[in-house]
């Protein structure tokens, strides 16, 4: 024996209507996507919505503006997930379009148009500027037992594709006095993993003026120092290592780190212009420490070339060079360099305004 559904009439009837109101609904969005200059401009009146209200029950609980116009993207997406698919198709036809409004955007806020010979003067600090060795106009700070002569800090560094450049953050959560523009909650002293308000955030303004200036930047965030401060630097190795086998004629690293000094009196800044900016410092490693590290020559070179340049230009963006036994992961690049921007008791945005004039540096020389 068959057993034998009953469909009355009239569910029939209902099941058709809805579906006829959906095509309808569907037809008309699609008709007016392909009609319209863009998705994101489609308006649609206080009428219309109320003639959907009664197709499409849920569309009276989007919030309708005061204006009464909402975008029909946002209603019908929300309401007829199938039409994602025609709304995808017709932004990626415009995603040329897009991307070329956001690069022109973006090259706006990152122009390096900068003022020529703008004076620079540097804000004392409570802690007082020490050096051991003068090489021409840089100052180094010689931690370790090499004695540096004028020989070994002449020679010229080559890299295979100087417009190469990596940043990454060894210490990613390492954080700034909180200012007005930039509040955060700290989740350690002076760290947050927050990375809006990191030395991550002064990595990505700097790769945005590098980006910007025509060089190829490959900026890694990953949070190293996160949940275990404990081996940073390992984690950082092996993930640097792997994405330099991924891009072998990048020789230029920069690790960017703030200075650890825990005191939000300690604010060391230069006053460019009428701009306040933190002031820089590179901390160069070798091998005193016994680990393995061909590099560690060229990288003091390449960091005296940049700070030599910096000090012509902008005297007092930089303090003299912290050169020390530990390795840093510095045996990963010829140009491997740790660059503490500011300390705590700088802000986010004096940090930010660093990056301007280094990327003004960097583009001069690289």
């Amino acid at each position: 024996m068959f057993n034998v559904a009953v469909i009355s009439l009239r569910d029939v009837g209902k099941a058709a209507i809805r579906i006829l109101l959906l095509i309808s609904v569907i037809a008309i969005a699609i008709s007016v996507i392909k009609n319209s200059q863009s998705i994101l401009n489609i308006k649609i009146n206080y009428t219309f919505l109320q003639c959907l209200d009664i197709c499409i029950p849920g569309i009276k609980q989007i919030e309708i503006p005061k204006e009464n116009s909402i975008t029909l993207s946002k209603i019908l997406s929300t309401q007829l997930p199938l039409t994602d698919y025609f709304i995808e198709e017709e932004t990626d036809m415009k995603n040329g379009t897009n991307e070329r409004n956001e690069t022109m955007v973006k090259k706006e806020e990152y122009s390096l148009n900068i003022p020529q010979n703008v004076r620079t003067e540097v804000i004392q600090t409570n802690v007082p500027e020490s050096y051991t060795d003068i090489f021409e106009n840089v100052n180094i700070r010689n931690g370790t037992d090499f004695e540096l002569t004028q020989e070994m800090l002449s020679k010229e560094v080559e890299f295979k594709n100087s417009k190469n450049i990596l940043i990454f953050h060894t210490h990613t959560c390492e954080s700034y006095t909180p200012s007005n523009d930039f509040m955060y909650e700290m989740t350690g002293n002076y760290r947050t993993t927050d990375l809006d308000f990191t030395v991550a955030r002064v990595g990505e303004e700097l790769a945005n003026y590098l980006e910007n200036s025509g060089f190829n930047v490959i900026h890694d965030t990953t949070c190293y120092d996160y949940p275990s401060y404990d081996e940073s630097y390992d984690r950082a190795y092996d993930s640097v290592s792997e994405q330099l086998k991924n891009s072998p004629d990048t020789e230029i690293l920069f690790d960017i780190h703030r200075d650890a000094i825990a005191d939000s009196s300690y604010a060391p800044t230069v006053k460019i212009g009428e701009e306040y900016a933190a002031q820089l410092m590179f901390v160069i490693g070798s091998n005193g420490a016994g680990q393995d590290h061909p590099n560690w020559l060229q990288n003091l070179n390449f960091a005296k070339m940049i700070q030599q340049h910096a000090n012509e230009k902008y005297p007092g963006l930089f303090k003299p060079i912290l050169f020390r036994n530990s390795r840093y992961n510095q045996n990963l690049g010829k140009g491997a360099c740790i660059i503490e921007v500011g300390a705590t008791g700088n802000t986010l945005e004096q940090c930010n305004t660093s990056m301007k004039y280094l990327a003004d540096v960097l583009r001069d020389i690289l």
